[in-house]
């Protein structure tokens, strides 16, 4: 009887210590499922070419939205693979063999990308026709900035890139420190009686942009009075003279050069400043602007592009 209690009691230690053990791996299980949930949490992104679902920190980020981009290197993202052709001369790290090339602006590498097996894949205007071939490759996602309601829009896109690589303090803080400045500029700018004209030097050819286009956050957002308030708002802006400029006679002339980073044969001072032009008011106050491409024409609608703008704006109306 003394060995079978013993037996017995045996039995029971052996048994208690087996469901101890399955009740701490079942523990441990659920633990690991919940690393595993909050591993693969995810953002849903509502966007001008639909709705998107991203896991958060995604791996092995493709871009070719350079605005993004420049949000993206602000807030300490890597990334993966861009478009190398014609990258801004500020992001030219991203031409290094770290990074690959994932295409043209206009012309993804398909097969480059499928190959690198992004998590994300960014996108903006240029590349708006390729969003369903890309989006069978990895979850994309349209980040252009839209330039009838500029600021909201930036702030935005910079909100969603912060949520889905949770960054959202730093962020904040960077959009507080743009919008302090653009406040200020919009101040300073209104109360002032000049008036403003845009234009897009392109080679030898010139178009004008006003209110909600392309370049627009000048009148917009800065602040700035137009020359001309009835310049059809479009994407390539509208095509003008230099008799256009003169009869307008803005004391402001902002001009972004798209060949200096596009290529071409002609600047933008080679074209704007002519014997026609020179009898404008913004010529004869040293006032005609040359903008950086880089920022207004290649990216736009980063944090580092945007905040950029806004100090070449300023310096404008303070020397």
């Amino acid at each position: 009887m003394m060995k079978k209690a013993l037996y017995l009691l045996g039995a029971g230690v052996l048994s208690i210590g087996l469901l101890a053990a399955c009740g701490q791996e079942d523990e441990e299980a659920s633990a690991g499922g919940s690393e595993n949930e909050e591993e693969k949490e995810a953002v849903t992104v509502e966007h001008e070419l639909g709705e998107t679902t991203v896991e958060k920190n995604p791996e092995d980020v493709v871009v070719f939205d350079f605005g993004s981009l420049d949000t993206l290197d602000t807030l300490g993202v890597d990334v993966t693979g861009v478009p190398q052709a014609n990258i801004p001369s500020y992001l030219e790290k991203y031409e290094s063999s770290e990074y690959e090339n994932a295409g043209g602006l206009k012309e993804p590498d398909f097969e480059k990308i499928a190959e690198i097996n992004p998590g994300l894949i960014i996108i903006s205007g240029r590349q708006s026709d390729a969003y369903e071939e890309l989006s069978k490759i990895a979850p994309t996602i349209y980040l252009a900035v839209d330039t009838e309601n500029y600021l909201a829009s930036f702030e935005e896109n910079v909100n969603t890139l912060a949520e889905i690589f949770e960054k959202e303090e730093q962020a904040e803080e960077e959009l507080a420190s743009v919008k302090e400045d653009i406040a200020a500029l919009h101040e300073e700018a209104s109360a002032m009686d000049e008036e403003a004209l845009i234009v897009l030097a392109n080679d030898g050819k010139i178009s004008a942009y006003g209110e909600g286009s392309r370049f627009g956050i000048i009148h917009d957002e800065f602040g700035f009075k137009e020359a001309d308030e009835n310049i059809e708002a479009s994407t390539h802006g509208q095509s003008v003279s230099f008799e256009y400029i003169a009869k307008e006679d803005p004391e402001y002339l902002f001009v972004i050069d798209r060949t200096q980073v596009v290529g071409g044969e002609t600047s933008a001072e080679q074209v704007i400043e002519n014997s026609i032009v020179e009898d404008t008011s913004a010529y004869q106050n040293d006032n005609i602007i040359y903008l950086n491409p880089n920022y207004w024409y290649l990216s736009g609608g980063g944090l580092v592009s945007v905040s950029e703008m806004v100090q070449e704006a300023e310096a404008a109306i303070s020397e």
